[in-house]
């Protein structure tokens, strides 16, 4: 249960945020999400831009959904508006485990194609935990804006999040494999790989789209002429080799 906050209290956790030591900063933020103070919220996410441990991170995450969504949601939003690329991320991954609809507001266009790869990947797993319903289709589009983009990880990250979407995103992926450059239709036939098997691995999905697209691009045999003979008679017109 949250209580009201001393200044006292809220002091004591900003001080132990600038402990040197990972440990010491992890066990502030777990007795913080342990026991909620309202005033907490601002030093917690404030934190967010800042802290190098991954896992002290996951836990500052974990301490904001201890908090009323009423007092983390505007702030987290205000974050991926004006903050770092690490504030951005790290509270678009906050807004995904809090799962308040009003988290929505800060799936943008601009930040699903965030230039920042930390940044997108992260709008792309919240965009499908808070994707209202009926707007699958309209962020399938957009997510296949991104087909193509960026190394192994990132286009993980991306088919991951298409396939979320189920059925929303078949008929996006199915266009997208035969229009555009060729790393953004293999990155399409392969996600739609996942979305039909989802227990085959992302990598083999990668190298058989690779050998699907090759086979769409390849060329037509050229047809025989006017003069050519039937394929089914030798081309003297049917005389046998052993006369």
């Amino acid at each position: 249960m949250t209580t009201s906050t001393t200044p006292r209290s809220a002091a004591r956790l900003g001080r132990a945020l600038d402990a040197p030591g990972s440990s010491e900063r992890l066990q502030a933020v777990l007795a913080a999400g342990t026991m909620p103070e309202p005033g907490f919220v601002d030093i917690l996410v404030a934190r967010c831009g800042v802290e190098p441990d991954f896992y002290v991170r996951d836990m500052l995450t974990w301490a904001l959904t201890r908090h009323p969504a009423d007092v983390t949601v505007p702030l987290l939003l205000d974050e991926v508006r004006a903050g770092s690329t690490q504030a951005r991320s790290q509270a678009l991954h906050t807004l995904s485990k809090v799962g308040d609809p009003r988290g929505w507001r800060a799936v943008t266009t601009a930040v699903l194609q965030d230039p920042d790869d930390d940044v997108a990947r992260a709008a792309w797993r919240t965009a499908v935990v808070l994707v209202p319903d009926g707007a699958e289709a309209g962020l399938a589009a957009t997510l296949a804006t991104q087909l193509g983009r960026g190394g192994r990880d990132v286009r993980l990250s991306l088919s991951r999040a298409m396939a979320g979407l189920g059925d929303a995103a078949e008929a996006v992926l199915a266009e997208a494999a035969t229009r555009g450059g060729v790393e953004a239709r293999i990155h399409a036939v392969a996600t739609r790989r996942l979305l039909g098997d989802p227990d085959e691995a992302f990598d083999a999905s990668v190298f058989e789209a690779r050998r699907i697209v090759a086979l769409m691009d390849a060329p037509e045999p050229d047809a025989p002429g006017p003069d050519a003979p039937p394929v089914d008679q030798p081309p003297d017109g049917g005389a046998r080799a052993d006369r």
